[in-house]
């Protein structure tokens, strides 16, 4: 995957704009290993997902330390089942065990929320 310096730290032409910068890459990480828990989980349980997105954001400011740090990561996953979808409370609960079980966040102090879209 081609990478490089984001353009807002790294000015042009010195970075390229087209790929992706290590900010989106942590934010990316963290929403896909939220959703291959997720996916995990809800199959464990019998729902069969047809789609998944995921329009996650990060938020780069100073930190309570005062250096620039990505402090929060908000998750907003939509998740269509084919049959059944599970209840709100049900989905709730997916979304909170894929979260618990989250390698990588389980080991960043960046706070992540999860905005179940519906």
């Amino acid at each position: 995957m081609p990478a490089s310096s984001s353009p807002h730290v790294v000015p042009l032409p010195y970075s390229v704009e087209a790929n992706v910068d290590p900010e989106e890459a942590f934010v990316a990480s963290l929403s896909s290993c939220h959703m291959l828990f997720f996916l995990a989980i809800a199959g464990q349980q019998g729902f069969v997902v047809e789609s998944y997105v995921d329009n996650a954001v990060g938020v780069m400011e100073k930190g309570r330390d005062g250096k620039i740090a990505m402090t929060q990561v908000t998750l907003r996953p939509k998740a269509v089942f084919a049959g059944e979808p599970p209840s709100i409370e049900g989905l709730e609960h997916i979304h909170h065990a894929a979260h618990e079980k989250c390698f990588i966040a389980n080991s960043v102090k960046t706070d992540v929320v999860t905005e179940i879209q519906h």
